[in-house]
């Protein structure tokens, strides 16, 4: 993920002056040391650092953080402080006009993913800002280009308008704001050609768009994985077209995230977005101080309460919850949380936004985790409605008979049977239909000896006491 080595890097700094009870300028250059070399391996720009460092310095040997009972939470803040400066120290937004059409230019190079994004900011703003949206299709002359943002509209349920390959882009801009006219759309977000490079036919052709379009946003799309290029092509195009905002794709890579600190205090120009995915909902709002947090490694709580509220069904939560109040948790229940973590994404993602849990994310294996919850829902549905609503009733005979459905092993079966009996056991201690379990109980669980008063379906046969012998 993008800056997890510079994450880990500033943590390190961080700690080598928790431990000293108090802050000198000696322990603080060797911190601001490690900070500057962890910001030039994550491909910040030289003059970015330098600039970044001597503020830090200058404020961290203030006297307000001398005296203060703990100088390294202190800098830690004034470090977070001026990465949120760097990133921008407000939200920046689309301006949409209080009445009639808003237009949107989508500019950037070719491969940087700007057909996506367009697609990405039209299911955004149709969904949450509830706009009556048009994509048009003005890259002709990259082969497929207009297909693929038919697809993608398709997908989202946004009329694509296009003219062919056959007109130029130009005219096609010309006919798509006369059609938005009669449909009464409110956005129009127009999808330009790009090039591998920036030359002189690609910047003449999008002047001559923007003088026919006269539009409310230029957004230029950049991406993260190429580092310090994205602030000279920012620039580049910024001295040429005025850029209002920057869509940064690509940020759930392994970019180092350099090129995002630099860009904005070198152009000026906000960032608007960060595409995190290839899915046309992997698209958030780029807030400085939450990535600000994200990268000192404080997680991002509200974001990921902000997603869930997005995508989990809140009706499908409702009822589970109130099955458990009632102390039930059955196979259907599994198998609609199943449902709604796969609708969250990597999990590896999710628990990097936990404070305290997102340190281990990085050990996590998403694709295992996605193979493991396809198993457990290839199981679920090789069972009857009866028997998911009945676990109890599973015998040998009919374990067997899932495990072939499934395509899985009996032991694996037996696995998942394990796991719901631990979740309904859980269940029964929340709704107070079962005490809690002593300290015995809860060593023997952890021991492997499963849930007090459940059965632990291994497999193998329950052992009978053994009878004492008679005395003669």
């Amino acid at each position: 993920m993008a800056f997890e080595s510079l994450s880990e890097r500033l943590n390190k700094a961080f700690k080598n002056i928790s431990g000293q009870g108090k802050l000198t300028e000696k322990n603080m250059n060797d911190m601001l040391k490690e900070v500057r070399m962890s910001l030039l391996e994550a491909d910040v720009n030289y003059e970015v650092v330098k600039s970044f460092v001597e503020n830090v310095k200058e404020k961290a040997l203030g006297q307000e953080v001398l005296d203060s009972l703990n100088p390294s939470q202190m800098v830690v803040k004034i470090v977070h402080d001026e990465l949120q400066v760097l990133l921008g120290e407000e939200d920046a937004r689309i301006h949409f006009k209080k009445q009639g059409m808003t237009t949107v230019m989508m500019v950037g190079l070719q491969g940087t993913g700007k057909t996506t994004a367009s697609a990405k900011i039209a299911n955004y703003c149709k969904n949450k800002l509830a706009r009556r949206v048009l994509l048009v299709a003005c890259d002709v002359v990259r082969p497929a280009a207009i297909e693929q943002l038919q697809t993608l509209g398709k997908s989202i349920d946004v009329e694509v308008f296009t003219c062919g390959p056959e007109t130029s882009a130009v005219e096609t801009a010309r006919q798509a704001l006369a059609y938005a006219k009669d449909r009464q759309k409110d956005l129009v977000i127009f999808d330009t050609a790009g090039r591998l490079h920036i030359d002189e036919a690609l910047m003449q052709e999008l002047q001559q768009m923007k003088d026919l379009v006269v539009p409310d946003e230029i957004l230029l799309t950049v991406d993260a994985m190429t580092g310090q290029d994205i602030v000279t092509v920012a620039k580049e195009f910024n001295e040429q077209l005025s850029v209002t905002g920057l869509i940064v794709t690509k940020m759930d890579g392994d970019a180092r995230g350099g090129g995002l600190l630099s860009v904005r205090s070198i152009t000026n120009v906000p960032v608007l977005f960060v595409s995190n995915g290839e899915k046309v909902d992997d698209l958030e709002e780029f807030h400085p101080d939450r990535m600000a947090d994200r990268i000192l490694g404080m997680g991002d709580i509200v974001t990921l309460v902000e997603q869930a509220q997005d995508k989990l069904d809140i009706e499908v939560q409702k009822k589970t919850a109130e099955r458990m109040k009632q102390g039930v948790f059955t196979f259907n229940d599994l198998l609609a949380q199943l449902g709604q973590v796969s609708k969250m994404g990597s999990m590896q993602k999710m628990m990097n936004m936990i404070p305290g849990i997102n340190k281990v994310a990085k050990n996590l294996d998403d694709e295992k985790m996605n193979s493991q919850m396809k198993k457990s829902e290839a199981i679920i549905l090789s069972m009857t409605e009866y028997e998911r609503e009945n676990p109890s009733c599973l015998k040998a005979s009919r374990k067997n008979r899932i495990a072939k459905g499934a395509g899985v092993k009996v032991m694996d079966v037996n696995r998942l049977i394990n796991q719901l009996e631990q979740m309904q056991m859980m269940t029964k201690m929340m709704s107070g239909k079962v005490k809690l379990p002593d300290m015995a109980a809860l060593q023997n669980m952890q021991r492997g000896g499963g849930m007090p008063g459940m059965s632990k379906h291994s497999g193998s046969k329950k052992q009978k006491p053994k009878k004492k012998k008679k005395k003669k």
